[in-house]
């Protein structure tokens, strides 16, 4: 008999023993022979329990296997002998140009009845300092730009333009990042939808009023929020960070801002940016979902037609890298210590050699520092010596060479411990290489889940306009399997051991007590 079967039995037993203490006469005697009864059923009932609870908890302790061994059972699975290799069809992209020069990539989706629009210009906030005619630094101008082309036009008021949306039901948004200015739009593919949607779109990038008031308001907000950011320890120590890696490039100050800066934004130089930098021959433009060829088309000509022609944005300089390790610590009253390392990396690679070697990288870097519970940091910092909760680092390749960097949190009278058992998985694994197993894993486990980076319209519209922006090739998309197939071990130890350097490492560290007061070296 089931355990469940038991205890459904001794319900109904207990019940029926309610049942008779309610309804029966005061026959003591009776009782007691009826209680003596139920006893001895009880107690056979349980010992019947236990005994098929035990070989319950027998049967499941002889088919746990060993975490350690191999599963002998998947080699009698005949099931895995027609596997077939994973067969993956990237989206047809179409490709076109608007009169006015606008470079534009066009995937066509009718699964869903949905439009996906992404409008790049080379224009983030790390052309902000070449807005103003004086020294003066204008940090914050792209970001601010971003900020208020969604808060009113010549032909509509702030209120008005945000109830047009709303009622519309579609989302358009704009941001200001170091490198790019995006302007999105998502909206059903009916023309009663998509066509207002489009228009709404086009009078925020042509006619904004950048309203004085409405400055004055964004700018008294974003000074609060700056203000914040000094309680955040991660707010701290990416800005100490990117502050310290890139000293006078344009990367070193961050989009929004700084508590200097932002006073001094006037109207004047939001209009300034938007004639420099919001033109056609600046722009980009990425296109996904229900629409036909000549519909996206027709609705590109429709954003792009009434844009300036304008000039491209000149070449960002190339930041130099660090000559020596640098330590930076900023004290701060918590339990835990922010922990912040890298270096200078790589830009974004356009050219198949340098498209080779950045996945060369990315998969001997997630062997190292993915976020998962195979990376070697994660095994080691976290899992051997539970130094944080969890540790990862990665790559952000830009239009020029952008930040490595690898970041967790720990116990204050522990960071330094942490930092130095963390150099020792880099320096180790550059030593000694990654295993053949571990890469074979990792290329296995990139290769399955490449497709779901286009699983979804959003998706593929992701992609389309970062492809677009940098100027890749179609084969970055369609050969990226025969990249991942092309990788092999030296390879890829040589690529960590030449773009890692942890001897010139960044450290910055965030918390109550500096780690370098006590040198353990």
């Amino acid at each position: 008999m089931s355990k469940l079967k038991i205890t459904a039995t001794v319900n109904k037993i207990s019940s029926n023993q309610v049942s008779i203490n309610k309804t029966s006469s005061p026959n003591y005697k009776s009782l007691s022979a009826l209680s003596a009864a139920l006893f001895m059923s009880f107690a056979a009932l349980n010992m019947q329990a236990h005994a098929a609870e035990a070989a319950f908890e027998s049967e499941r302790a002889a088919a746990m296997v060993d975490a350690d061994a191999p599963i002998a059972a998947l080699a009698t699975l005949t099931s895995l002998d027609d596997v077939q290799p994973l067969s993956v069809t990237v989206p047809s992209i179409e490709h076109f140009t608007t009169q006015a020069g606008v470079r534009v990539s066009f995937v066509q989706a009718a699964a869903l009845p949905i439009v996906d629009i992404d409008l790049r210009f080379n224009a983030g906030s790390a052309r902000d300092g070449d807005v103003r005619m004086d020294d003066s630094n204008g940090f914050g101008i792209a970001s601010m730009s971003a900020t208020m082309l969604t808060q009113g036009t010549q032909n509509l008021a702030e209120d008005d333009f945000t109830r047009a949306v709303e009622t519309l039901g579609i989302n358009l948004n704009s941001s200001a990042y170091k490198d790019m200015f995006i302007v999105s739009l998502r909206s059903l593919s009916d023309d009663e939808h998509l066509l207002p949607a489009v228009d709404l779109m086009t009078q925020m990038l042509t006619t904004p009023t950048f309203d004085k008031e409405i400055l004055a308001r964004n700018k008294a907000r974003l000074l609060v929020g700056l203000q914040q950011q000094k309680q955040d320890p991660s707010s701290l120590a990416s800005l100490a960070f990117d502050k310290a890696l890139y000293g006078e490039h344009p990367y070193a100050h961050p989009s929004s801002g700084t508590l200097e800066s932002v006073p001094s934004i006037e109207r004047q130089d939001l209009i300034a940016f938007k004639d420099r930098y919001l033109v056609a021959a600046n722009a980009s433009l990425a296109m996904t979902g229900n629409m036909t060829l000549e519909q996206a088309r027709m609705i590109a000509e429709t954003i792009t037609a009434n844009l300036p022609l304008g000039q491209a944005a000149g070449t960002l300089p190339e930041p130099k890298a660090l000559s020596q390790a640098q330590r930076i610590h900023i004290d701060f009253p918590s339990t835990q210590t922010t922990v912040l390392m890298g270096q200078l990396g790589n830009k974004r690679a356009t050219d198949a050699q340098a498209q080779q070697q950045q996945t060369n990288f990315a998969v001997g870097n997630e062997v190292l520092a993915g976020g998962d519970f195979n990376a070697r940091l994660m095994t080691e910092i976290r899992q051997n010596l539970g130094l944080t909760y969890g540790i990862s680092g990665s790559m952000s390749p830009m239009l020029t060479r952008g930040p490595y960097q690898i970041g967790f949190s720990t116990r204050n009278d522990k960071a330094r411990t942490a930092i130095d058992a963390s150099i020792k998985v880099i320096d180790d694994t550059l030593d000694q290489g990654i295993t053949a197993s571990e890469m074979r894993l990792t290329t296995d486990n990139l290769k399955n889940s490449f497709p779901m980076s286009f699983a979804s319209n959003a998706g593929i519209n992701n992609l389309l306009g970062m492809m677009n922006f940098y100027q890749l090739p179609d084969n970055y998309l369609t050969d990226y399997m025969n990249r991942i197939d092309k990788v092999n071990l030296t390879d890829v130890n040589q690529t960590l051991n030449n773009t890692l350097n942890p001897d010139k490492f960044l450290i910055v560290t965030v918390g109550q007590d500096s780690p370098w007061n006590a040198d353990l070296e």
